[in-house]
């Protein structure tokens, strides 16, 4: 009996000094804080390779930091994300966090949420007020402009060591993303930026293909019925329609992409390194999806009242079909 009470004795102490010694966050408290906290989190969909990356990326994050994360897939329609932060107000959350789906219609419902004195964290796409605008606290994502002018200066670089450079008609097909979206406004006109200074490049059709697969392949087929003979360069904002688009060329079998269609996109995911190193897609432009971690900690630092930037820009990189194997063991999405 003695050393049976012994040994629960012994337990209870090794129970006791092991709950001791875990993690502030492992019981309770967020890193930095001394409670936890929740964040209201509106995503736009799963409309692409790069947003499942995203979603897993900020729900990992927010288990990491031990943050209450409640979040809302608003399925690609702006009423449900207007819905879900309205939730978020009459919830009391700490912190409202959304990719708005289009730049338009959020005055109003940013308006309640300053008025519940709730901080807002824009995640990976912009609003028509801008990025100095005080309806928000912080931006957390790419520089779409800049991702739109470095894929376009590749395509001349590109053309140029094909012996094509000024001389020659460069007709280019677009794909465009969501209509009124950050994305495909700003990559819109950064690409233009750059080719405008080229009389030779033209942009012979250009439509939405909504950032995904199946509307990018569905575009790319009427483009191709339409001006197949034309058009020398596809290019698409997102990796998701040129890999639909390149399906299309293959489809109808008179062209080869990568090589009579040259294919360029952005967004750097599994799925467009693998059409490079199948010299199937020349290049894309990396914009990172992996910024769950920026959140949590940006999230945290506004809630003890430190300072943070109005706007934290990702770190990214262009890859082409020179590069694409070396890098691709070592991508996350």
């Amino acid at each position: 009996m003695k050393k049976t009470m012994a040994i629960l004795l012994g337990l209870a102490v090794a129970s006791t000094a092991f709950l001791g010694c875990k993690k502030k966050e492992d019981v309770g408290v967020t890193r930095g804080m001394d409670r936890r906290i929740v964040i209201g989190y509106s995503q736009i969909g799963a409309e692409s390779e790069w947003r499942t990356a995203n979603t897993r990326s900020v729900q990992a994050a927010a288990q990491d930091w031990n943050i209450e994360l409640r979040f809302s897939d608003a399925q690609q329609r702006q009423e449900n994300q207007l819905k879900a932060i309205r939730t978020f107000i009459r919830q009391g959350v700490d912190i409202i966090a959304f990719s708005p789906v289009v730049e338009t219609g959020w005055e109003t419902v940013l308006q309640e949420v300053k008025a519940a004195g709730i901080p807002v964290i824009l995640v990976d796409r912009g609003i028509e007020q801008g990025r100095e605008s005080d309806l928000f606290t912080v931006f957390i994502g790419s520089d779409f402009v800049e991702e739109g002018r470095r894929i376009a200066q590749w395509l001349v670089d590109h053309m140029a060591t094909l012996g094509r450079g000024n001389q020659n008609p460069i007709n280019i097909a677009e794909l465009q993303g969501t209509v009124g979206s950050a994305p495909a406004l700003d990559r819109y006109r950064g690409f233009r930026e750059v080719i405008e200074k080229h009389p030779n490049y033209n942009i012979i059709r250009s439509q939405t293909g909504n950032f995904t697969r199946a509307a990018g392949k569905e575009v790319m087929e009427a483009f191709l019925r339409s001006d197949g003979n034309n058009i020398h360069v596809l290019y698409a904002h997102n990796d998701d329609m040129a890999i639909g688009a390149i399906q299309a060329i293959e489809a109808d079998g008179r062209f080869k992409p990568g090589t009579d269609i040259i294919v360029i996109s952005i967004d750097g995911v599994k799925g467009a390194f693998e059409a490079m190193m199948a010299g199937k897609l020349n290049a894309s432009m990396e914009c990172n999806p992996i910024i769950g971690n920026q959140i949590m900690e940006t999230a945290v630092k506004i809630l003890t009242n430190q300072e943070v930037p109005k706007w934290v820009v990702s770190e990214e990189e262009l890859f082409d079909q020179s590069n694409a194997a070396e890098a691709f063991p070592n991508r996350q999405y």
